[in-house]
């Protein structure tokens, strides 16, 4: 009986970055670039616009806040277009409002969702704070909980 040479084509991998412009999140598209070399897939930067004591105001506080996400957003993916400038072309930005873990792994299970077969896994930078050690941080929420594999770069 003759052997089959056909070969189902590679997956395809989503690399979701969680990324804020902080040194960890530089970190992390720096290896998400690694992770997708010489494979097929692209890179998606996400940012999550969130007040992290956003429950502890007022409306009137609320409203009287003058953080404007969108110019943050732009800032953002400006700089992250400058740093994959020259070594990855496959990627977009992405913006969503919410609790950062959250988003991230409702974004990765989104695209699992719209890309059966191929494989979505979520890359964060670790956390720099002393007192995330204490009350968690994003990289282990998504750690304990996450429906897709996660990369945590130190």
């Amino acid at each position: 009986m003759p052997m089959s040479t056909d070969t189902a084509p590679p997956a395809n991998l989503y690399l979701i970055v969680g990324y804020d412009g902080s040194a960890p999140s530089t970190r992390a598209l720096d290896a998400a670039v690694r992770l997708l070399q010489g494979r097929a897939g692209r890179i998606d930067v996400l940012y999550v616009a969130h007040l992290p004591a956003a429950d502890s105001l007022s409306p009137d506080a609320i409203g009287e806040l003058e953080i404007d996400f969108g110019d943050i957003a732009q800032e953002l993916r400006s700089s992250a277009g400058e740093q994959l400038n020259g070594h990855e072309d496959r990627w977009d930005f992405v913006r969503r409002d919410g609790q950062i873990a959250d988003e991230l792994m409702k974004y990765a299970t989104g695209l699992g969702e719209a890309h059966p077969g191929d494989t979505a896994a979520i890359v964060v930078g670790s956390s720099t704070q002393a007192m995330h050690r204490i009350v968690g941080s994003v990289a282990v929420t998504l750690a304990r909980h996450s429906p897709v594999p996660i990369v945590v770069v130190p």
